[in-house]
């Protein structure tokens, strides 16, 4: 059994995905690399097979009709033999120095009586142009080398956010908690990591910068034109989340410290949407939006109250065509001085 399976979502990657390969090659051979090719019409599956016959102990392909990014990660899990999973897409990249120290670290960790939930390492915004890359580090919140629980988490402040890009999970936890992914959509990787959360009881984090997450392509999916053309797509994703915030309050999650981020998380998710929303400057996304703030209220009126009354909310939810700029020359700044993207 590996260590370690990492599944690389591959969809017209010819261009970039040697890069992300060669970097996880790094790790050894208690690695296992699931390269799915998913409906590729250049020489990504091409390419895949060549890594597989150089690489036969490390490197696993599949091939399939397209899916969508969330059908890809769902079939790298339905593959995976490694104790610990984690996704890492195919423009990305790791850093070869924190691989090494991040596998030193999970062979530690597999050698121990009960394996822990959830791994989390920082990650650094590799955005095209930018000198200074904005980096997310955990440091401030987390025990350091240890194993730990909730009830050790300190403030999660606004911003810091447990992504995909940070997060390895215990695989039979992901399907103890039965994850399944959406396909033919996009954003699903903000379920991949909120719908575990509740399942999560043991913790560790390394504080290394291993993640490299690219910005800058222009068809990449968090472009903000392509958001605002998807915007179905983020809806979809947001609406998951609402029901598994929901289930939560439902099974009683026992830590209130998970409860407050997986309600903040939330909230920055229904800032996103509505923002894009409202950028899109039609009558029709005007109603979605007012449609998913309604969802809301009837699902969970405490949380609704609550993000409705907020900064973020209420900047999201100014009346009129005047309340609606204000809302996005405040989006705008929040670019221009925190980097949210």
């Amino acid at each position: 059994m590996k260590v370690l399976s990492v599944t690389v979502p591959c969809y017209n990657s010819e261009a970039y995905m040697e890069n992300c390969i060669h970097s996880l090659l790094t790790g050894g051979t208690e690695v296992e690399i699931i390269l799915v090719n998913d409906g590729s019409v250049d020489r990504t599956g091409e390419i895949a097979e060549k890594y597989a016959k150089d690489y036969p102990d490390m490197v696993k392909v599949i091939h399939q009709e397209n899916g969508g990014h969330g059908e890809a990660v769902n079939t790298g899990l339905r593959h995976a033999s490694g104790l610990f999973f984690k996704v890492v897409d195919s423009d990305d990249w790791v850093s070869i120095s924190a691989f090494k120290e991040m596998m030193k670290t999970l062979a530690e960790l597999a050698g121990e009586q009960q394996l822990v939930d959830m791994v989390i390492s920082n990650f650094i915004y590799e955005k095209e142009g930018v000198r200074h890359k904005k980096a997310m580090r955990y440091r401030s919140a987390f025990p350091q080398n240890k194993v730990f629980t909730w009830d050790d988490v300190k403030f999660l402040r606004k911003g810091q956010y447990i992504l995909m890009h940070s997060v390895i999970y215990r695989t039979k936890l992901l399907r103890e908690c039965h994850l399944q992914l959406p396909d033919h959509t996009f954003y699903v990787d903000n379920i991949f990591v909120y719908h575990p959360l509740p399942y999560v009881k043991t913790m560790y984090y390394l504080n290394v910068d291993f993640y490299r997450y690219y910005i800058g392509r222009e068809d990449q999916s968090v472009n903000e034109q392509v958001m605002i053309r998807r915007i179905d797509q983020q809806l979809k994703v947001n609406y998951h989340m609402i029901d598994d915030y929901n289930i939560s309050n439902f099974q009683e999650v026992p830590h209130m410290k998970l409860r407050h981020y997986m309600r903040n998380y939330l909230e920055i998710i229904m800032v996103v949407s509505s923002i894009m929303l409202i950028r899109s400057g039609t009558a029709e996304n005007l109603q979605k939006k007012y449609e998913l703030w309604n969802y809301l209220k009837e699902n969970d009126k405490q949380t609704y109250y609550w993000m409705k009354w907020s900064i973020l909310g209420r900047s999201m939810n100014l009346p009129g065509r005047s309340g609606r700029k204000i809302s996005e020359m405040a989006y705008l700044l929040a670019q221009k001085f925190v980097g949210f993207n």
